[in-house]
């Protein structure tokens, strides 16, 4: 087994539940769970024409947050309201963070409540501006930051956070920017690999030693191979326990990716470029990116897409707890994943044998592939406590901040500082943060969510084979390039 500390996250979405955590005190909140991304909506006093005629309502949106409000906050103190779709085991760390802040700075009072959201879907947000009862802090998706700024939903940071920026990442700091402005700080980021149970391939008569990360990247076909051998159906023909799923859907039975097989994945793996910044242009039918799609449909072909979206539906349903994961349940051999679930197997499998390994490539000799994500702190306007919510912002996405989570959740910092401090990170860790240097990341767009939402709807509709690959890819463009002129880059 992999050992190390305590902690993860969820990519896979439809959250139907709402987590609220009292920062203030050490109440935490129950898991809340994750859900297939919901496409988002611009308020329409401020939202581009063509961005809010493409807008739709974020699925999975209706669940409401419920604060557990705490007592230990000084009564007169400011009182910063701060939102995050994190859940447990994530949200413990962002708490511990908020309660050291907190502790600090008597005379400030971050309550942090944890909202239905996913990567784009930002429903909640939406209706809590419209109705004058915003938060002041929010963690955004950063790739998203862009369009949000653009969209009118962010505030531009003062400039004692804007001049930062060589602090940072270069990527992670590019995806905070719009026209030239900041409007966020980088908090995480993130590598994604091969996970695999050792034991599953074992009993499948398969060896996991060929999976060693030392040999360097397996080809797609070698996993494939693997994962077929421990494919097992009942008597009905349904899955019961599967290799591996490389992409979708996502949780019940959502569009997307189960884990983190999502589009990006498979067209950085095929060589894919999603955009070309220099023109402001977005590219889904670039050769790569259509390619790592037609992997994803003929693969889904040769193992039956509606058996597939029936095994995630009974595996991953909606309010599944993080521990049902089948990865951790012992229904699932391999899974493309990240970092932070060094911390979930610690929590919900420690008994369990695993390992992780490059990204599958798709033939030998192929450079191998990653890419990092992650999120950001993020101001939202006309707050009313503005100085208090920008140094609470400066804190958790400092070194302060920073060091907590990347020790509770294993997920890497943006800070260059610490991504140079070996005390961070145990070996398995370390082998994430190698992986780094690497790494691909999404380009930062003022159309970033409508992007992804787009690229999320073409992979459904390929993985069900509906739509052949060059076509629901051509449907992203018409739809999503529009709306990027509409802004500019």
């Amino acid at each position: 087994m992999i050992s190390v500390p305590k902690r993860s996250r969820w990519s896979v979405f439809v959250v139907s539940m709402a987590v609220v955590i009292a920062a203030c005190s050490s109440t935490t909140g129950s898991p809340s769970t994750s859900s297939a991304p919901g496409a988002s909506t611009p308020p329409a006093s401020t939202a581009p024409a063509s961005a809010a005629a493409s807008a739709s309502t974020a699925a999975g949106a209706s669940a409401e947050p419920t604060p557990i409000t705490g007592a230990a906050c000084k009564s007169d103190a400011a009182v910063v309201k701060f939102w995050t779709s994190h859940r447990p085991p994530d949200s413990d760390a962002l708490a511990h963070i908020v309660e050291a802040f907190n502790t600090a700075n008597p005379d400030i009072c971050v309550k942090m409540t944890i909202v239905p959201g996913a990567e784009t879907d930002v429903a909640k947000l939406l209706t809590s501006i419209r109705g004058g009862v915003a938060p002041d802090v929010y963690m955004a998706d950063r790739f998203t930051v862009p369009q949000r700024a653009a969209e009118g939903v962010l505030a531009e940071l003062p400039a004692s956070a804007a001049s930062l920026s060589s602090q940072y990442l270069p990527f992670a700091w590019a995806e905070t920017q719009f026209q030239g402005k900041t409007y966020a700080l980088p908090f995480d980021t993130d590598a994604r690999a091969l996970w695999y149970n050792k034991d599953l391939i074992t009993a499948a008569g398969q060896d996991p030693a060929q999976l060693d990360m030392a040999k360097g990247a397996p080809t797609i076909a070698a996993v494939t191979k693997i994962a077929d051998a421990v494919n097992k159906k009942d008597a009905s023909g349904n899955y019961d326990i599967m290799g591996w799923m490389p992409g979708g859907p996502g949780g019940g039975g959502n569009p997307g990716a189960f884990d983190q097989g999502w589009h990006y994945t498979w067209g950085f793996d095929y060589g894919g470029k999603f955009a070309d910044l220099a023109a402001c242009k977005v590219t889904p039918t670039d050769a790569g990116v259509v390619a790592g799609y037609q992997f994803m449909y003929d693969w889904a072909k040769a193992h039956d897409p509606q058996a597939v979206s029936r095994w995630v539906t009974t595996n991953l349903p909606p309010n599944a707890p993080a521990a049902q994961n089948p990865f951790w349940t012992g229904k699932l051999a391999m899974t493309i994943s990240g970092d932070w679930r060094i911390a979930e197997q610690a929590k919900y499998a420690p008994n369990g044998h695993y390992g992780f390994t490059y990204i599958p490539v798709p033939k030998a000799g192929d450079p191998t592939s990653t890419w990092a994500g992650g999120w950001s702190m993020a101001l939202i306007p006309n707050s009313k406590v503005a100085d208090q919510a920008v140094k609470f912002m400066t804190f958790i996405a400092g070194p302060d901040g920073q060091k907590v989570y990347t020790k509770e959740s294993t997920h890497l910092p943006t800070l260059n500082a610490l991504l140079q401090d070996p005390s961070l990170y145990d070996p398995a860790h370390k082998q994430f943060l190698d992986l780094l240097p690497t790494a691909k990341s999404r380009p930062p767009l003022a159309a970033g969510a409508a992007y992804w939402d787009a690229l999320t709807s073409a992979q459904g509709s390929v993985e069900l084979n509906t739509k052949t690959p060059a076509d629901a890819l051509k449907e992203v463009q018409d739809a999503v390039q529009p709306q990027l002129d509409a802004v500019g880059c």
